[in-house]
């Protein structure tokens, strides 16, 4: 027998070894994959991924949709009807409808709870579909705001946010497989892969989706997908992009909003976003984008053990931003109280996600005072620190401006040397050369 044949022989007596020692039957890869992938749920994954699933279940997009139904926990405030219309009949002239008229769930009635960090939607039963109910609590400033209190129940909540909510929406069926931002709404379906054994190596790692190991542009683009705002191509009302699936190319199945479009709600007259989960329309604008610094640059997804920050970055604050940038001298605006807190500037607080400033901009620009001066709809970072928020925008223009400006020098300038040209030799005194001798005369 020769020796690629021993190796053939071998390999796949051990392989057999393997399934027999592990109980795994063997397969038909190609049946198996003749058949359409399906989600099977976290709960599958996590038989063979059980750290990462359990880094998962610390982060938000695990709580993103939250079964109230099983969970009372989810509901993260006490639902009372006296206390919700009070803070609403503190709006005023803000509501479309009067604050004692507005649909209040009871808490019996909530099916799921949406959210758990800024603020928290309810979502409740009405003829087969769900919708979110008319009121939200904002967790900051402990209170209870309204959303769509006119029309809540002509939004089904599945057109709208579904498959961003949840995963494996489906419009048709009017279902969802999981609650929540689980393992396949980034990896995509896993019934092959989690019917294939582990001796199938190489098959088995070709039927999921590794985001890590796809190419840049392609791989933030998952993120993307959901970070995002504006309509689906492929469905008419739909706010998510219906069809995508990690890997694809999401602009065939999505058009993100812009303030040139006509989206005045949430987005500014420069294009940074003033609504939440727009991150990656920022993003998408910014210099990190050009230079190939994405979402998983700075975020953890699921990292092993304890998310080292609330935001689940590298760094906490502006440590994250000095990984890359380092900062050797302090000097012009950088002089000045803030040095050293990059975030405070560059990613100013000007999105609302429950209140007014609570998410930071993800352009990575620091916004002036003239950019203000020139459009007073678009904040600057100066007057999102309190210490400036009353201050007058000229004279914060011109002192950030005389802070900006290297001092000219002073002396004589210094003229150039040049160490390495080669030194030219002195000529040579020119050789005096002998008169022809005229011949003599006879």
């Amino acid at each position: 027998m020769r020796g690629i044949e021993l190796v053939r022989f071998l390999s796949t007596g051990f392989a057999i070894l393997t399934i027999l020692a592990c109980g795994e039957q063997p397969i038909d890869v190609q049946a198996l994959k003749s058949k359409p992938k399906e989600y099977v749920g976290s709960d599958t994954c996590k038989m063979c991924h059980l750290e990462h699933f359990d880094s998962w279940k610390m982060t938000l997009h695990s709580r993103m949709l939250q079964d109230a139904q099983k969970n009372r926990d989810a509901i993260v405030t006490e639902i009372n009807e006296k206390e919700i219309r009070a803070d609403l009949a503190k709006l005023g002239d803000k509501l479309k409808v009067p604050a004692d008229k507005i649909y209040v769930p009871k808490i019996e009635e909530i099916k799921y709870t949406i959210g758990s960090q800024w603020k928290q939607r309810y979502l409740v039963e009405k003829d087969g579909k769900l919708y979110i109910a008319p009121v939200q609590y904002n967790l900051d400033t402990h209170r209870w705001v309204n959303y769509h209190e006119a029309d809540w129940d002509k939004r089904p909540w599945i057109m709208g946010c579904g498959g961003c909510h949840a995963t494996g929406a489906d419009l048709e069926k009017n279902t969802f497989v999981e609650p929540g931002v689980a393992c396949e709404a980034c990896h995509g379906k896993g019934s092959w892969h989690a019917a294939l054994p582990k001796t199938e190596v190489f098959e088995k790692r070709a039927t999921i989706v590794n985001p890590a190991k796809l190419t840049m542009g392609v791989a933030v683009q998952i993120c993307g997908s959901c970070h995002n705002r504006g309509k689906s191509t492929k469905v008419k009302g739909a706010g998510w992009p219906v069809g995508y699936e990690p890997g694809k190319a999401l602009e065939a199945f999505y058009k993100s909003t812009s303030f040139e479009a006509g989206d005045v709600k949430h987005v500014y007259a420069n294009e940074f976003s003033k609504g939440h989960h727009q991150q990656y329309i920022d993003w998408s604008m910014s210099k990190h984008a050009k230079e190939g610094v994405t979402c998983t640059s700075c975020h953890f997804v699921h990292q092993v053990g304890m998310p080292p920050t609330r935001s689940q970055t590298v760094g906490a604050g502006s440590k994250q931003c000095l990984i890359c940038h380092d900062m050797i001298n302090n000097n012009l605006a950088h002089s000045i109280h803030s040095f050293g807190n990059c975030v405070g500037c560059h990613m100013p607080r000007i999105a609302e996600s429950a209140e007014s400033g609570d998410i930071h901009s993800h352009v990575f620009v620091a916004l002036l005072p003239k950019d203000t001066l020139a459009n007073p709809v678009i904040p600057n970072s100066c007057q999102t620190c309190h210490k400036h928020k009353d201050q007058d925008l000229k004279q914060l223009q011109a002192e950030y401006d005389a802070l900006a400006v290297l001092p000219k020098p002073v002396g004589p300038s210094i003229q150039p040397i040049h160490l390495h040209e080669p030194k030219k030799e002195s000529p040579k005194p020119a050789e005096k050369k002998e008169s022809p001798q005229k011949p003599a005369q006879r």
